[in-house]
């Protein structure tokens, strides 16, 4: 066993509670880069079927659960966040208006998975019927619906299933006036990896959908690539399904589908892996396949109209976006003309309906929906909260949208909206929490990063909260692949606040808060932008009087797992805990897993001398030095995760419990019911709510109320 005790820093009897880390299986393998030798002692943890390694994370798990159980305020703690989860309100999102009924996606507490339904018009619950509820289809919780595809009508819809977070799911058809489920089922159509899709034909007589290769048609290396289009004909076997497109595109493709809402185009929106490279197809009436836009043509989004045009969200020469127009029978892109120039705020969302235009602007965080005419002429813009998130939720008829707003102290609430009336009107999907933040305030301040950029930080607290350098705060970051982080409504930011704790969240570089070029500016070669604005939110907070290192901790997962393994390394100094869940670690090796090889146009690729480089540079894994005293670390995977590997976790738990010269529990727990986060239970999130607040407070001298 490695002999390296961890007192928990408590007035209790627990104080007495040292852990034994597990001795990991240890196998040094040395790889040459461009020169550059890269050494590697924990290669053997990459092989998850080997049973020392089996072995050594069932222990690592065991001892994580009993110390995280052993925490005086978890009981409390997880009774809190299953009250709080019990008595949430009932929750519609991802909705879909048809030609006929309405339908959306309903979590409702305390079920584990969401459901679907139908209604006859958005916000109607008299009208409510279930169509498939996964929660009747499974007891224990496991299986859920990944997404779901109703045909233009609104007769059928092809839902997709999946257990235990997995993402692998197949298409099932369903009727949606009964829920009866049909004998089409139509399997390999998604994957962790580029996800998947369904585009129904406009007379309901089949689908479009994405299929990945078969058993026997590549090697079984390739089953998560080389995603492709085909057709299946309703009431036939999908052995009979055909070709339609995709030969040509990518390895690491990924195509999502979409119908018009009369039935006569597809779109086929075809993503160059994870990087924002983005190429669209349109399918007309003669169903022939008309090439739109290339990879480098810089256009992010397409929306088909209502009015035979095609509206284009495009990012060349306008790094806040610019909406173009094409018509629908001749999507010429050199022939498309300009409708809304580029603005001060960042364009993140079209929606045309019959005779508007809505745009959503994002401004570094918070965002707001103006209104257009189809000429691009201004024609307002709909009231919203300050530092708030509004998006259009769905187009339903004529000009009226579905239009939903939140912010960190206001839970979602869902409005009709017509230009007739000029006004929006309440829907019976406003959800009304249990809990208040009447108390509490929102604060935006700026960070000033290592180069000079100054990054946003958005603070919840209570109001009246002193900056003396004694309050616990939790920061919180992700940073990629162009996704901007934006409010965020969430009941368990009021447990922090009750035990007198702050919560920030960065606006950092790698997301698109500002731009095209604020993405650009954190990926690739310029990823450590990100490690750097995140370390400068930090030190901010410090500066500033909110906190100081020992009261605070940082949280994060996936890429913001990466994000949270960079900090750690670079500046173990700054934090007294860390959290990161299904986080990369190595990211030298992270290209070598299917995800990974998608995220190559994202993080670079070791094969670039550049790239290697600058990846070499931070990958948390390689730069955790022995002697040194890291924080307190929460490192949690899931087994049946297809975007990041748990191989990951048990490399980085490993070295860091061997490296560290602190007292400060290393933790490493692994879930065998989840994935990377996606489809988990009602149940398992309340748990672990539980394990990382009890975890965190500990950490920081909290104490739950």
């Amino acid at each position: 066993m490695n002999r390296i005790a961890c007192t928990l820093a408590l007035a209790l009897p627990l104080a007495a509670f040292a852990l034994d880390y597990p001795s990991p299986p240890r196998e040094l393998a040395t790889d040459t880069y461009h020169g550059v030798e890269v050494r590697d002692e924990y290669r053997s943890m990459e092989n998850g079927d080997d049973p020392r390694v089996k072995a050594w994370q069932s222990a690592e798990s065991a001892l994580a659960r009993k110390y995280l159980d052993a925490l005086p305020q978890r009981a409390r703690l997880l009774e809190r966040f299953a009250q709080l989860d019990r008595s949430s309100p009932v929750r519609y999102f991802d909705f879909a208006q048809t030609r006929g009924p309405f339908l959306a996606l309903k979590r409702q507490p305390p079920q584990n998975q969401p459901k679907l339904v139908a209604v006859a018009a958005a916000g109607d619950t008299a009208s409510e019927r279930i169509v498939v509820d996964p929660n009747a289809l499974d007891a224990k919780g496991r299986t859920s619906i990944d997404w779901y595809a109703p045909s233009p009508d609104g007769r059928y819809v092809a839902v997709c299933l999946s257990e235990g977070g997995s993402e692998r799911g197949a298409a099932s058809v369903y009727e949606v006036a009964t829920g009866k489920p049909l004998p089409d089922v139509v399997p390999r159509v998604q994957f962790p990896t580029g996800g998947g899709s369904v585009a129904w034909k406009g007379d309901d007589s089949g689908f479009y959908y994405t299929r990945y290769p078969h058993e026997g048609e590549r090697p079984a290396s390739d089953e998560a690539f080389f995603q492709q289009v085909w057709f299946h004909k309703l009431g036939t076997p999908a052995s009979e399904d055909t070709y339609v497109l995709g030969k040509d595109f990518p390895r690491i493709a990924e195509i999502e589908l979409e119908t018009s809402r009369d039935g006569q185009y597809v779109l086929a929106r075809v993503k160059n892996g994870d990087g924002g490279e983005i190429a669209f197809w349109l399918r007309g009436p003669d169903d022939q396949w008309m090439p739109v836009a290339d990879f480098k043509d810089e256009v992010k989004e397409a929306e088909l109209g209502f009015d035979g045009r095609l509206y284009l969200r495009s990012h060349r020469g306008a790094s806040h976006g610019q909406v173009l127009v094409l018509p629908l029978d001749k999507p010429v892109l050199a022939e498309a003309r300009s409708l809304v120039p580029e603005g001060e705020g960042v364009i993140e969302q079209l929606v045309p309906t019959a005779s508007r235009l809505y745009v959503t602007y994002l401004v570094g965080g918070p965002s707001e929906i103006r209104v257009f005419d189809l000429d691009g002429k201004a024609a307002g813009t709909l009231p919203s909260d300050p530092i708030s998130t509004n998006r259009v939720g769905e187009r339903l008829q004529g000009d009226e949208i579905l239009v939903g707003s939140t912010s960190f102290v206001k839970p979602r609430a869902w409005y009709r909206y017509s230009p007739t009336l000029g006004k929006l009107q309440p829907t019976a999907w406003i959800e009304k929490s249990t809990v208040s933040y009447d108390d509490a305030e929102v604060v935006r301040e700026m960070a000033v990063s290592r180069d000079g950029t100054k990054v946003p930080v958005n603070l919840v607290m209570k109001k009246g909260t002193k900056r003396n350098g004694r309050n616990p705060v939790l920061l919180y970051g992700y940073g990629g692949y162009g996704l901007s982080e934006v409010p965020r409504y969430s009941e368990r930011t009021r447990v922090w606040l009750d035990a007198g704790g702050i919560y920030a969240v960065v606006n950092l570089r790698g997301g698109a808060e500002f731009g095209e070029a604020w993405h650009l500016a954190g990926n690739l070669t310029h990823k450590q932008n990100v490690f750097d604005d995140m370390i400068a939110a930090a030190q901010h907070l410090v500066d500033r009087g909110y906190t100081k290192p020992a009261r605070l901790a940082a949280m994060g997962g996936s890429n913001g797992g990466l994000l949270m393994g960079a900090i750690l390394t670079q500046r173990p100094d700054l934090f007294r805990a860390i959290r990161s869940s299904v986080g990369i670690y190595d990211a030298v090796r992270s290209e070598l897993t299917p995800n990974g090889e998608y995220n190559v146009t994202e993080f670079g690729t070791v094969k670039d001398k550049a790239q290697f480089d600058a990846i070499y540079a931070y990958s948390p894994y390689h730069h955790v030095k022995n002697g040194v005293a890291y924080p307190a670390v929460f490192l949690t995977a899931g087994l049946n995760d297809g975007r990041v590997d748990p191989w990951h976790s048990r490399k980085m738990a490993a070295r860091l419990q061997a490296a560290t010269s602190s007292k400060r529990p290393i933790l490493f727990l692994v879930d065998a019911d989840v994935g990377h986060g996606i489809g988990t239970s009602m149940a398992k999130r309340v748990e672990q709510a539980a394990d990382t607040y009890a975890f965190l407070m500990d950490q920081l001298g909290m104490k739950a109320k």
